[in-house]
């Protein structure tokens, strides 16, 4: 018995690898199927971790950005302009 069975539970399964081009690549069985088409690849010791990449949604980007600075604030509005004129179409 090898040291991969030995250590398997019932949630691992063996995969193969194979060449594509000049890298290594992996063939994920069904049943370990990742949400999305990009995964987040990382070492651990000797692991190799492969997980889902976990795109933000607009409140967390939103939540992440600084306040705005005095310099970015926008201009005032000149009130002794003209006001636009209504274009017939």
């Amino acid at each position: 018995m090898s040291q991969l069975e030995r250590g398997r539970s019932k949630d691992q399964r063996e995969a193969k690898l194979f060449r594509n081009n000049k890298s290594q690549a992996v063939r994920i069985p069904a049943d370990f199927e990742l949400p999305g088409d990009r995964v987040v690849i990382y070492r651990d010791g000797d692991r190799l971790v492969i997980e889902p990449l976990r795109r933000k949604n607009l409140l967390e980007i939103l939540a992440e950005l600084e306040p705005l600075g005095p310099e970015d604030r926008f201009p005032d509005i000149d009130d002794s302009l003209l006001p636009a004129k209504d274009i017939d179409l």
